[in-house]
């Protein structure tokens, strides 16, 4: 029988400089941070105490406990409550002793090197590939077609299933009314949405990236859908929600 990984954590170290703002002013700067897999989805930064400007936390006297972390102190920044987490030499991960977890939202800006990082820190093991397709996609919503294109850009990211990105004349936009919604992404940019209908139920199907990262300059301007909430067909091929 294998055994449980419940409770286990992942740690590595990166090469990478990282630096965390509040105000304009970095909290932390280090170039020995690790990266802390606290869930499977992407890691969290853990900085050395020598690394973080110790004298901008506000102890609270309150802990927060975690089964694989143990017990960490709480810190308030700048007025920020639980900003930062401080591990002392008790700490049952070794890896993580006498480091400190900055609360990602809490922060202003955050910096791999000198380039600016949004949502979290990015995963080492995920990659996204851009493929230019002759593939046939259509979408129908509510038995309606709202996309037909034979050149689509199919964006493959570890871990989750296929995007379609359809040149925007291949879709009815005039089916379509512009959302409010705007996401992040680390390794896409920004997005904005577009809803099909009035219901919730057409809310902020479609998406696109006007200006993403430069990784992910393969889709910019082109129009994705929740290949989850609409009939989406490959080569006539109805894909699964």
């Amino acid at each position: 029988m294998e055994p449980t990984k419940r409770g286990r954590v992942r740690v590595e170290a990166t090469a990478k400089r990282v630096r965390a703002y509040v105000n304009g002013r970095p909290v932390a700067d280090t170039i020995r941070a690790l990266l802390v897999w606290e869930v499977p989805y992407y890691p969290t930064y853990y900085f050395p105490v020598d690394d973080v400007d110790m004298e901008s936390l506000k102890a609270t006297g309150r802990k927060e406990h975690s089964p694989s972390r143990g017990d960490g102190e709480l810190h308030d920044i700048a007025g920020r409550p639980d900003a930062a987490l401080v591990y002392g030499d008790d700490a049952p991960l070794e890896q993580i002793r006498g480091h400190v977890r900055l609360d990602w939202k809490s922060m202003d800006n955050w910096f791999e090197e000198d380039e600016e990082v949004t949502v979290h820190p990015r995963d080492p093991y995920r990659r996204v590939d851009i493929l230019a397709s002759s593939r046939h996609v259509r979408v129908e919503v509510d038995g309606v077609t709202v996309a037909d294109s034979r050149s689509p850009r199919i964006l493959f990211e570890t871990g989750l299933r296929p995007r379609y990105y359809l040149p925007k004349t291949d879709v009815r936009f005039d089916l379509l009314h512009r959302s409010d919604t705007v996401t992040h992404c680390p390794y896409k940019g920004q997005a904005e949405y577009w809803s099909v209908g009035e219901g919730e139920g057409g809310r902020d199907l479609v998406w696109s990236y006007p200006a993403p990262l430069p990784e992910s300059q393969k889709i910019a301007g082109l129009a994705a859908f929740y290949n989850e909430k609409v009939d989406l067909y490959v080569d006539g091929v109805l894909q699964p929600r």
